[in-house]
């Protein structure tokens, strides 16, 4: 009888938890009046309306009526309309294919369209919660923790309210602002999967991205880039997404591999990328979508976005040639995986910092994340005792921590950072600390309970056999590679 109640427990929750999934992808689908339903947009377009001849007001009154007028409307220039729609591009290659065949190359064969499907499928889920709530959670309202519900299914948005950039007097669409940030969002979830790649099952990553988005990714995002945030207001810097992606996702994958356990035969058997082609290949994307990500973020087709850019190239090639000498020098080769990682490690370094340091700060960020980012995939991971199938933590997390610290000392104008006059470093540095820990343990407990509840409703892992034969077969009826 004992038996019987679990059973049937655990089934009423697997219905739920996919019920839950269901219910919102059916209310994605919701009728679009809804979502135009009138409300306080971020900028409206302002219209100057004609002055009818017969009002009989002086031409010169007419004239600095429309003058002024003109003043107060927000600017939108195409040029910053297309980079931004460039750079939503950009971010989605970034994840697919580039994530996806990072990813893939670093798994075993029997297990490479399980992580693929893995990627685009959590990557697509997160866009439509997204636009459902994300959108109105992260930026509408000035709340320090959390946003408000006033653009619940893009309530009041339309092709003629505007974001608002780093310029005064200067917007974007709003449409453009929101799909650009629906690909951070996006990205930061389909990072998560490569911790646990694998052995994990596919209803419970998916219950486990709906968790994590709503109460870890929208909290910290508000709180970092949103007026009235915790953080924003207490003056944390950063660019792209150093605490609001990568640590975060970091963590996130750190417990997940702890949630989730080693791979059978993990620290007993070698267990080799199948396709370091494949994974280099992912690497290249990653560096070239990456300019979307971090030259993006400035929101404007200005020098600023020349500063970001500049700056994720030499990061990055410093993170490579760091990466190559850290492993000759201990390992006595440098592996083309290595140079890869150190890629991806530079990367994620320099994104707090892109638009916000000089391009030797810029250099010494990413050399520094090369080097650290070695030990948090080597003698860290071992000090851990944890099978980070894809190093998520080791070069995430450790990189975009290294990249937040460090930002608070390259913006200094003296080491060539973009700060004003009177920036202290030590100050600095302590706020984007605080910014740090707030992240590691926010996410590290909304990651707990979400893995938890996951675990409760769907179980976290696949049976031992399925393990054996793979997940491409037993949990998608495919196979990558024909015998």
């Amino acid at each position: 009888m004992k038996v019987q109640l679990f059973s049937g427990l655990k089934t009423r929750l697997q219905a739920a938890g996919l019920a839950l999934l269901f219910g919102v992808a059916a209310v994605a689908a919701a009728p679009g009046a809804f979502a135009q339903d009138a409300t306080a947009p971020v900028a409206e377009a302002v219209v100057v309306e004609e002055v009818p001849a017969t009002t009989g007001a002086p031409a010169a009154v007419v004239e600095e009526a429309v003058v002024e007028e003109a003043a107060a409307t927000p600017t939108v220039d195409k040029g910053d309309v297309a980079w931004m729609l460039t750079s939503t591009l950009l971010v989605l290659l970034m994840t697919v294919p580039g994530l996806a065949l990072f990813y893939g190359g670093m798994v075993r064969a029997k297990n490479v369209l399980s992580v693929l499907i893995q990627v685009i499928t959590v990557f697509s889920l997160l866009v439509l919660l997204w636009i459902v709530y994300g959108y109105s959670l992260a930026f509408s309202g000035e709340g320090a923790w959390i946003g408000n519900l006033d653009k619940l299914f893009l309530r009041g948005v339309t092709p003629d309210t505007l974001a608002a950039t780093f310029t005064d007097g200067v917007a974007l669409p709003e449409y453009v602002f929101i799909v650009f940030q629906s690909t951070f969002a996006g990205i930061t979830g389909a990072l998560i999967v490569g911790a646990f790649a694998e052995r994990a099952k596919f209803a419970a990553i998916l219950l486990f991205a709906v968790l994590w988005f709503t109460f870890g990714y929208l909290p910290i995002a508000h709180i970092v880039w949103a007026t009235g945030g915790f953080l924003f207001e207490k003056g944390a810097l950063d660019f792209a997404g150093g605490t609001v992606v990568h640590i975060n996702a970091g963590i996130a994958g750190l417990v997940g591999a702890y949630f989730v356990g080693k791979r059978l035969g993990y620290g007993q058997t070698a267990l080799k990328p199948h396709n370091v082609t494949l994974t280099f290949v992912g690497a290249s994307l990653l560096w070239v979508g990456w300019f979307g990500f971090n030259a993006g973020s400035n929101l404007e087709a200005t020098s600023g976005a020349a500063l970001a850019f500049i700056n994720t190239m030499v990061a990055t090639a410093a993170a490579v040639i760091a990466w190559a000498l850290t492993e000759k020098v201990t390992k006595g080769k440098s592996s083309a995986l290595g140079v890869a990682s150190g890629a991806v490690a530079g990367l994620v370094g320099i994104t707090p910092a892109a638009g916000l340091v000089g391009p030797f700060g810029a250099v010494a960020i990413g050399f520094a994340a090369g080097v650290v980012c070695v030990w948090g995939v080597t003698g860290l991971k071992k000090l851990l005792g944890v099978d980070d199938t894809a190093d998520v933590f080791g070069v995430h997390a450790i990189g975009g921590i290294v990249g937040a610290i460090l930002t608070g000392v390259f913006h200094a104008p003296s080491l060539g950072g973009t700060g004003p006059e009177d920036f202290s470093i030590g100050a600095q540095v302590a706020v984007q600390a605080l910014g740090v820990g707030l992240t590691i343990v926010w996410i590290g407990l909304v990651s707990v309970i979400a893995f938890f509840i996951a675990k409760l409703v769907f179980g976290l892992r696949v049976g031992e056999d399925a393990e054996r034969e793979g997940l491409d077969i037993t949990s998608h009826g495919e196979s990558a590679y024909e015998n």
